[in-house]
C-alpha cells in the first residue's frame, strides 16, 4: 500500500509541474464604486451602470467552444459600502418568448434562459459563490466546492430583479457583502459569467471555458480587480427564529390527534469576514422536501442527500470528504431517528491556505435510542495551484447508554470514532483530478480491518476521458455518523471514453465508453463484476441518444431477497450471471413539452429476467406552473418462490409559482414496492429575503386496503433579522 501511495504522489506531483498556470488569468474586470445610487428594479438608468466597466464579448461553450457566442450578454459591475451590484443584459439572437421551468428558486441550470455568475471570493479555484436568475426572475444561489459543483440548497439574503423587453431581458442584483465570506485585504477574486439561451440552444461564458467543464468551473474564472479591498463588512450577526404549529395522527396504532407547538432559533455570527460560527437550539426542518422514492433492487443502502440548511455553509469539508460510496461522515444521521437539541458549527477560511470546520451536535434519547453526540473536527490545507490536503475526526458518542435495553443497542451504540488524511488533485486546467484516501474507525469490539484505502485518478480533455479508481474497505470498518454500504472488500474501476465531433449534420458528438467494475472479497476472490460498453450520441438540439451492453456477475456474500418485497431470499454464496441491454432518450430542453425514457431488459438474478422503463413527461404554462409525471415499471420473472412480481412507482410532481416569492409543490408518490402512497405538499412565501411562511401537509396510506397510516398538518414562521 505504502508502494501504491508513493507512485500516485509521485505520479500527481509531476502533473502539477507541468499544468501550474491560471488559464484564464488574463481576462479582468475592474470593479469600481459605484458613482451613484443603484435601485434593484431590472432598468439600467442610473449613472453608475454608464460609468461601470462592461464585460462583454462571450466565448461559446456549447454547442462548440470554438467561437463567440451569438447570443450577445453585457455585464456591469459595482459596489458600496453595504453590497456589491451586478447587471447583465441578455440580447435575445432569436425571436420569441423566453424559454424557462417556473418562477420557483433554483431551477434547472439546462432548462430555463439564465444568466447566471461565479465569484471565487479566495482566489482559490475550489471554493466560492453563485448567484443568477432565470429569464423570468426565478432566483439561483448556491455555495461552491470542488472547484465547480453548486449545492442550491444554501439560502441567504440578496436581491434580484428581471424585467423582459422584446429585444433583451435585464438582470440586476445587489449581493450584501454580509452575505458572503471573502479574505479581508484581498484585492483579487475568480469571477466568470454565464449566459444559456435554449433557443439558440446555446451556452456561453465570458471567460472561456472548454466544453468538456461546466461553466462553474473556477479553473477558468477569470479575475475581478478591485480598486481598492473590499470593505469590511463590520459586525455580522444573524438570528434567525421560527415559531411552528404542528398537527398529526398516527392511525395505525389508533392513536389520538396530536397537537404540537415548537420553536427555536439558529444563529450565524461572523468571526471575520472569511469565518462564520453557526449555532441552533432545537432545529426543526419540517419544510425541506420530501425524497423522491425509488424501486430498490439493490442488496445495499440507498443514498439520500443534505437537504437541511443548518449543514449546509461549507458542507463540502464535513460531508464531501472520501467518496460517494465512503463517507465517514453523513450529517442525514444527526437526527434521523431522534431529536436534535441543539449544537454548533465553525467553519470558514483562517488564511488564503487554511480551512476550518468544527461542528459538535447533541440529540436526545427515546425508547430506542440513546441520547448521542456528534463532535466532527476538519482541516484543509491548499497546495499547489488547486489542489489540498484534508483531515477529519469523527466522534459519535453515547451519554446514557446503559438506560437503553440491551437487546435495542446496535454493536456502536457506545462511541464509534473516525480518522483520516485524503490528497485531493486537480490541475490548473482542470484536465487532471483525482484523490488518495486513507480512513481508519474505532468501535468497540472490532480489531483489525478497520481502516480504508481509495484512490483515483482522471484525464480529462475534449476527445479522452481515461481514468481509475481503486478500494479497499476492511470487513471491520465501521462509519457509525457516515455512509459506508458495503464492507470487507477490494475495488477496481478502470474507465475509459471517446468523443467524435462530425463537421456538419444534426448530431454534435457521438463516442463509446468502457467502463468495467470488479469487486473481490478479503482474500482477493471476485465477488462482483459490472463490465458494460456504453454509446452516447448528443444532437445539436440538445437532445441525447444512449445505448448500452453491459454483462454483470454476483457471488452473494450474506443471503438477499432479489425483489426486496417476497421475503424469501437466496443463499449465501448463490452465484449469478447475466447479460443487458439499455436505451436511453432525453428529448429537447428547450420545448414546454419534455419527456425521456430509459428501457431496460436482459437477466437477473438465479436465471431471472428483469424487464424496466422508467419515464419523465413534462409540460410548463410558462412561467407559472410545471408539471412532472415520472413513472417506473420493473417486472421480476424468477423461479419460484418469487415468481413474476410487477413494481409500480408513480410520482407526480406540480409546481405552481404565483411570483418568485410565492411557491407550492405538490408531490404525489405511489411506490408499490414500499408498499406506501405519499401525498406532500407544502406552500411557502418568501415575504422578505431569506424569511419564509411554509404550510406543509403530509399523507401517508397503505395502498391495500387503502388506509391512512399517517396524516400530518404543519405551519411553520422564520424570520431572519440581523444587524
Amino acid at each position: 500500500m505504502k508502494l501504491r501511495i508513493t507512485l500516485i504522489f509521485f505520479c500527481c506531483m509531476i502533473i502539477l509541474r507541468l499544468d501550474a498556470q491560471k488559464s484564464n488569468a488574463r481576462y479582468h474586470y475592474h470593479i469600481r464604486p459605484a458613482t451613484s445610487p443603484i435601485t434593484i428594479d431590472g432598468i439600467a438608468d442610473e449613472q453608475a451602470w454608464q460609468d461601470a466597466a462592461v464585460a462583454e464579448n462571450f466565448c461559446m461553450v456549447l454547442p462548440m467552444d470554438t467561437s463567440k457566442a451569438n447570443a450577445c450578454t453585457e455585464v456591469r459591475m459595482a459596489y458600496d459600502g453595504k453590497n456589491i451590484y451586478i447587471l447583465a443584459i441578455c440580447y435575445k439572437p432569436l425571436a420569441g418568448p423566453n424559454m424557462v421551468e417556473s418562477l420557483k428558486r433554483d431551477f434547472s441550470f439546462q432548462k430555463n434562459d439564465n444568466f447566471i455568475f461565479f465569484m471565487d471570493t479566495f482566489n482559490d479555484q475550489t471554493s466560492g459563490y453563485s448567484f443568477g436568475s432565470n429569464a423570468a426572475g426565478a432566483e439561483w444561489d448556491g455555495t461552491m466546492y470542488e472547484g465547480g459543483k453548486v449545492d442550491l440548497n444554501w439560502t441567504n439574503k440578496w436581491v434580484s430583479a428581471v424585467k423582459d423587453y422584446p429585444d433583451k431581458y435585464v438582470f440586476e442584483a445587489a449581493i450584501p457583502f454580509k452575505s458572503i465570506r471573502y479574505k479581508k485585504g484581498i484585492s483579487e477574486w475568480g469571477i466568470n459569467f454565464s449566459r444559456n439561451d435554449l433557443k439558440a440552444t446555446e451556452k456561453s461564458s465570458w471567460a472561456p471555458v472548454p466544453r468538456q467543464f461546466p461553466t462553474a468551473s473556477l479553473a477558468y474564472t477569470g479575475t475581478l480587480i478591485w480598486d481598492s479591498p473590499p470593505p469590511d463588512p463590520g459586525s455580522n450577526i444573524s438570528i434567525i427564529p421560527y415559531a411552528l404549529t404542528s398537527i398529526s395522527k398516527d392511525y395505525t396504532d389508533n392513536k389520538r390527534v396530536a397537537v404540537k407547538a415548537n420553536a427555536g432559533v439558529d444563529a450565524k455570527i461572523a468571526l471575520s469576514s472569511a469565518l462564520n460560527l453557526d449555532v441552533t437550539v432545537n432545529p426543526d426542518f419540517s419544510q425541506v422536501d420530501a425524497d423522491k422514492q425509488v424501486i430498490n433492487l439493490s442488496r445495499f443502502e440507498l443514498f439520500y442527500p443534505e437537504t437541511r440548511q443548518f449543514f449546509l455553509e461549507n458542507g463540502d469539508q464535513f460531508g464531501n470528504f472520501g467518496y460517494s460510496s465512503i463517507r465517514p461522515f453523513f450529517s442525514r444521521t444527526i437526527g434521523l431517528k431522534s431529536n436534535i437539541i441543539g449544537g454548533f458549527r465553525l467553519s470558514g477560511k483562517l488564511d488564503k491556505n487554511w480551512r476550518i470546520g468544527v461542528m459538535d451536535m447533541q440529540t436526545a434519547s427515546n425508547d430506542s435510542l440513546p441520547a448521542q453526540n456528534f463532535t466532527v473536527i476538519a482541516l484543509q490545507r491548499k497546495v499547489f495551484a488547486r489542489s489540498n490536503i484534508g483531515f477529519l475526526f469523527v466522534n459519535k458518542q453515547a451519554f446514557n447508554y446503559l438506560d437503553i435495553p440491551a437487546s435495542s443497542q446496535p454493536d456502536n451504540s457506545r462511541y464509534n470514532a473516525n480518522m483520516g488524511v485524503e490528497f485531493n488533485l486537480a490541475s490548473a486546467s482542470n484536465a487532471w483530478t483525482g484523490k488518495e484516501l486513507i480512513l481508519k474507525s474505532f468501535t468497540p469490539g472490532k480489531n483489525g480491518h478497520d481502516f480504508t484505502d481509495a484512490g483515483n485518478l482522471q484525464f480529462t480533455n475534449k476527445y479522452w476521458t481515461v481514468g481509475g479508481e481503486y478500494e479497499y474497505v476492511g470487513g471491520n470498518y465501521n462509519a457509525g455518523a457516515g455512509y459506508v454500504p458495503r464492507h470487507g472488500y477490494f475495488k477496481l474501476n478502470p474507465v475509459i471514453a471517446y468523443l467524435f465531433f462530425p463537421a456538419g449534420g444534426p448530431v454534435l458528438s457521438h463516442g463509446p465508453q468502457l467502463n468495467l467494475t470488479d469487486y473481490y472479497d478479503g482474500s482477493f476472490n471476485p465477488t462482483d463484476n459490472r463490465s458494460f460498453l456504453s454509446y452516447l450520441v448528443t444532437f445539436r438540439n440538445r437532445s441525447t441518444l444512449t445505448g448500452l451492453v453491459e454483462h454483470d456477475y454476483v457471488k452473494l456474500l450474506s443471503p438477499f431477497d432479489p425483489t426486496n418485497y417476497v421475503g424469501h431470499s437466496l443463499e449465501t454464496g448463490n452465484k449469478s450471471h447475466w447479460d443487458n441491454l439499455e436505451l436511453s432518450y432525453f428529448s429537447v430542453p428547450q420545448k414546454v413539452f419534455t419527456y425521456d425514457f430509459t428501457f431496460d431488459y436482459g437477466g437477473y438474478y438465479d436465471n431471472g429476467k428483469k424487464i424496466s422503463l422508467a419515464t419523465d413527461v413534462g409540460y410548463r404554462f410558462q412561467p407559472f406552473v410545471n408539471i412532472q409525471w415520472s413513472t417506473t415499471v420493473s417486472e421480476l420473472q424468477l423461479p419460484a418462490p418469487w415468481n413474476r412480481n410487477t413494481f409500480w412507482l408513480i410520482g407526480p410532481k406540480v409546481d405552481v409559482t404565483l411570483t418568485n416569492k410565492f411557491f407550492m409543490t405538490g408531490y404525489f408518490q405511489y411506490n408499490q414496492q414500499g408498499r406506501n402512497f405519499n401525498i406532500n405538499t407544502r406552500l411557502q412565501y418568501r415575504y422578505r429575503p431569506a424569511s419564509d411562511f411554509f404550510i406543509v401537509y403530509t399523507d401517508n396510506y397503505l395502498p391495500r386496503p387503502f388506509n391512512v397510516k399517517t396524516r400530518m398538518l404543519v405551519f411553520k414562521f422564520t424570520y431572519w433579522l440581523n444587524n
